[in-house]
């Protein structure tokens, strides 16, 4: 993972085009319906109480993710993304440990997500499984879905 670097960046940015359609691409081609899907879109990720960060191989995009606060203890993770061709470097792994090392250093306790039930997202529910996330009940505004599984995380 040698010249990869996470850092903030805005979402609205024109260079992250490809990484916010294959993004959008790949959750509407998980077969839910409208409702089922919690994704957020550019401009919804540069709003207010959202950190978002990009992870680039030199200038080139490559993989993204947000926390949204949900309150001062707890943020949720939205929008965790790596290329399709550049997976199985251990990139999404990197994202993920960026963001809990972000929520941990403001002050958040707790960090849950939302993702698909499809087995599409299977290889993302065991990430999170590596990385101590457990399954748990719909939480700030969710509600039970056959097709969301919902996980969280204490960082204490």
């Amino acid at each position: 993972m040698s010249g990869v670097i996470i850092r903030p960046e805005s979402p609205l940015s024109a260079d992250l085009a490809l990484l916010m359609g294959r993004h959008s691409a790949d959750m509407h081609s998980a077969d839910a319906p409208p409702e089922s899907m919690h994704m957020l879109d550019a401009g919804a990720l540069a709003g207010p109480g959202i950190d978002f960060f990009v992870m680039r191989e030199g200038d080139r995009p490559i993989g993204m993710g947000a926390l949204k606060r949900i309150d001062a203890r707890h943020a949720e993770i939205k929008s965790m993304h790596v290329l399709a061709e550049l997976r199985g470097r251990g990139l999404a792994r990197a994202m993920l440990d960026h963001l809990i090392a972000e929520a941990r250093m403001a002050g958040y306790q707790r960090l849950s997500l939302e993702t698909g039930a499809q087995a599409v997202f299977l290889a993302a529910r065991e990430l999170y499984t590596r990385a101590g996330f457990k399954e748990c009940p719909p939480f700030e505004g969710y509600k039970p879905d056959p097709h969301s599984v919902f996980m969280t995380r204490e960082l204490g």
